[in-house]
């Protein structure tokens, strides 16, 4: 399907847009990583702005809470946040000093689950703020991105590992090594054939692990294009990040791969969404949000 791309300014230069969820409220949520603000782009193109009171608390990733608030990790002062669709925001520590929380979804157990880069640890928060932390088995993992899982459990990349963890809801951990050395895993997320899906930014690749462990991987044209961020559509397609090539990759169910490059030098595209009417949103390093929407026709 032809796609058209618009890009929306809604920072400056600096500020850094990074992580993007679509909130149950319409809007397009979005993080700041270098300005310490969450952002939201409402359907008209107006854009809203929220201090976290900490301008070096480098908000990362985020997410939809069970609790309808957008919850997301601040990597730099190792607290999580949560922000109402009205505003208001707060945040609880984790307790490991130094831990970098990063990745963060939202469990099938009505908390929130969350990667800790600097600690090869998972956390387990509530809405009400009680936060629970279980280790790795590798050391130097740096584990990434998150989602839940077909099964029941988290799955979590593990970037320096070169593997794919699942975690249970009770804590049990199981690593899945990848295939490929330096891989460098992720984004992941769930698809729609109950499988999970990942990208490696070190070796140019989509991949696809059953619940069972098993590994597919789809090399793209350009191994060079560094993909970051995965995410799933409504119609069942993987669409990612090209972070080095400036560009949005697109997995088809019949494992075709597409891209859509992004107008204007530097794009720099980091976390990415879809909303229910099938538009894709990614966080460009330069201070927009670009949107790819069906061409109508």
């Amino acid at each position: 399907m032809t796609r058209i791309a618009e890009l929306i300014e809604v920072a400056e230069e600096g500020a850094g847009p990074y992580g993007v969820a679509v909130g149950p409220d319409g809007g397009v949520w979005f993080t700041l990583v270098h300005a310490g603000e969450i952002g939201r782009l409402a359907a008209d193109g107006t854009v809203e702005r929220y201090g976290l009171g900490a301008p070096e608390c480098g908000p990362a990733v985020l997410t939809v809470g069970p609790d309808g608030a957008l919850w997301f990790t601040r990597m730099r002062d190792h607290r999580i946040g949560r922000i109402d669709t009205d505003g208001k925001a707060s945040s609880f520590a984790v307790p490991t000093a130094g831990a970098g929380p990063y990745g963060i979804a939202a469990g099938p157990d009505g908390a929130l689950w969350f990667t800790e880069l600097n600690a090869d640890r998972i956390g387990r928060i509530t809405v009400e703020g009680e936060v629970t932390e279980y280790p790795l088995p590798r050391a130097g993992a740096f584990p990434s991105f998150i989602t839940a899982g077909p099964d029941g459990a988290l799955w979590c990349t593990l970037n320096q590992a070169d593997a794919v963890a699942r975690i249970t809801v009770g804590g049990e951990v199981a690593v899945h090594p990848l295939p490929t050395g330096g891989t460098a895993p992720v984004g992941i997320t769930a698809g729609a054939d109950g499988a999970l899906w990942y990208v490696g930014i070190g070796g140019g690749l989509v991949g696809r692990i059953t619940v069972d462990g098993e590994v597919t991987e789809y090399p793209l044209a350009d191994r060079a294009a560094r993909p970051h961020a995965i995410t799933c559509g409504p119609d069942g397609r993987l669409w990612f990040t090209e972070w080095g090539a400036g560009r949005i990759g697109v997995l088809g169910p019949d494992g075709q791969l597409d891209g859509h490059r992004l107008p204007g030098p530097a794009a720099e595209p980091h976390g990415i969404a879809v909303g229910p009417d099938g538009a894709v949103y990614a966080a460009l390093e330069r201070g927009s949000i670009a949107r790819l929407a069906p061409r109508q026709g």
